[in-house]
């Protein structure tokens, strides 16, 4: 690409940003109706009075949301209450309030396509779009919702009784070959960012790809020290293990894997070796632990026929409307029905995961991003409304209201404080 196509690219691309931007941040100092939420018979407590005073005195974050993709679906409202059996939603305001999850990281969720100039484009104008409606939910909302750019603000955000949103990037691809578009998504407020995701990508070798880089391309180092200079956390769920080794060897600030899980618990490549969690502590770094990849499933090849060919007919590329969106639950369902999941993870399996990775690599390495509403969830830990059972699991594990209080924001938050440091000290030191 020549520098007059990227910076063509880059001034289209910030012009649309300051645009959509600009009208949210307009919306903001606006005053929004509040919206009544509907009435609801109180289930039986998950867990003891006590648990969860202990749960609802804790800032709670998770670092990987893909309720985002969820945001343009016509007549769906995050304000509502949805239910995960019927409708494959796992996060809401209702739910949130309920399970007390302060917020965390809504992912700008990009699937990987061809490593084409029109895909590429086309995914960066998807993404870009995917921010503006996550700063749309927060506009159209501000009594509820508020924007999270440093460490600091998550706290402040959660006491004045708001949902904390941090943007974060799930698979760089929209970036293309310009890895300074960064710095737009950066204003937008990413403050996480992967590099690749189930394929091999411009920027990074996927774990559950063939080999090609070898870890990180050149590319992907330079996004790495982009990453750096701006202050945005390295994200290297679902890259190769490769990948992870560079990004331990380069960053000059830790990393994290925002939703991955321990492969001694269950063997899967997109997991961590316990090798790999004590070289993730040693830099300083947080794996955050998932709910998809947690135990080996039993194989129904009736099931994952069924839900290929699903797959197949609702791509997710593609945009649904109401009738398609209400077509595609129906068929869902009746998957479900007709082809139920086989002794598959439990919450129990989750803790399983949990425990170990803190038992390797430290208490302070540890956290949760449980990939809700891209495909996490297992019984008994179906939505966000079931979060105080971790809680109560540590707590019987042995572990403190402290030690509990790193693993559900303490240790994100002091990795996203070590990459604002870095990226200050680099402002500040003179060029070479």
């Amino acid at each position: 690409m020549t520098y007059q196509t990227a910076y063509s690219i880059r001034r289209r691309t910030t012009l649309r940003l300051a645009l959509a931007t600009g009208a949210v941040f307009g919306l903001l100092s606006q005053p929004a109706a509040a919206r009544p939420v509907k009435p609801r018979v109180q289930p039986a407590p998950l867990v003891a009075p006590e648990t969860m005073r202990v749960h609802r005195s804790l800032l709670t974050l998770d670092t990987h949301l893909d309720t985002p993709a969820l945001l343009a679906i016509p007549g769906w409202s995050i304000l509502d209450r949805h239910d995960a059996k019927r409708e494959y939603s796992q996060v809401d305001v209702p739910r949130m309030k309920e399970g007390h999850l302060d917020g965390g990281f809504w992912a700008i969720y990009t699937p990987q396509g061809p490593l084409t100039p029109a895909a590429t484009h086309a995914a960066r104008d998807a993404a870009i779009s995917r921010g503006i409606e996550i700063h749309e939910m927060v506009a159209g909302h501000p009594q509820t919702f508020a924007l999270a750019e440093t460490a600091a603000d998550a706290s402040r955000i959660a006491a004045s009784g708001k949902i904390v949103v941090y943007l974060s990037i799930e698979n760089a691809w929209p970036l293309g070959d310009d890895v300074t578009l960064l710095d737009t998504f950066y204003r937008m407020g990413v403050r996480i960012s992967g590099f690749a995701h189930f394929r091999n990508n411009q920027f990074a070798d996927s774990a559950t790809d063939a080999e090609h880089w070898g870890g990180l391309s050149p590319a992907g180092k330079a996004l790495l020290a982009e990453m750096n200079r701006l202050g945005v956390v390295a994200d290297l769920s679902h890259s190769s293990d490769k990948a992870l080794e560079d990004a331990i060897t380069l960053s000059k600030a830790p990393i994290i894997l925002s939703h991955s899980g321990t492969r001694a618990v269950y063997d899967h490549p997109r997991n961590l070796d316990d090798t790999h969690l004590r070289a993730l502590s040693g830099q300083g770094g947080v794996i955050q632990i998932n709910t998809m990849y947690v135990k080996a499933p039993k194989s129904d090849p009736l099931r994952v026929s069924a839900l290929h060919a699903l797959a197949e007919k609702y791509p997710e590329s593609r945009k649904l409307g109401a009738a398609e969106r209400a077509a595609y639950l129906a068929e869902r369902r009746t998957i479900d029905q007709e082809h139920p999941i086989i002794d598959g993870p439990t919450f129990d399996d989750v803790v399983a995961n949990l425990l170990h990775a803190i038992k390797v690599a430290g208490v302070d390495h540890v956290g949760i991003g449980a990939d809700w509403d891209g495909g996490g969830g297992v019984a008994g830990l179906e939505d966000v409304a079931s979060l105080p059972k971790i809680t109560e699991a540590l707590l019987k594990a042995g572990y403190s209201r402290e030690d509990i209080a790193k693993v559900w924001s303490g240790n994100v938050l002091r990795v996203l404080a070590a990459a604002e440091a870095e990226a200050a000290r680099e402002a500040a030191t003179p060029p070479a």
